[in-house]
């Protein structure tokens, strides 16, 4: 029971890393004008650092729970 729980949870880890690194690349469109151009995100260059970090954290998200033992 426990490995069938390691297993969903790191899929389900994966999944919000995957969502985050998407989030982060519509901030970061947004933030330099390019896409999206609807909001108050567009054109302000803090979005597109804010994308940046939340891109960061995801890929670090979608390494660490695929690397992790258990």
């Amino acid at each position: 029971m426990r490995r069938a729980f390691n297993i969903v949870m790191r899929g389900v880890s994966s999944l919000i890393g995957v969502l985050m690194i998407l989030m982060g690349g519509v901030w970061i469109l947004q933030g330099l004008n390019l896409a999206f151009r609807v909001g108050f995100m567009v054109g302000d260059p803090h979005w597109t650092l804010y994308g940046a970090i939340l891109v960061g954290v995801g890929v670090c998200q979608v390494a660490w729970s695929n690397l992790r033992q258990g």
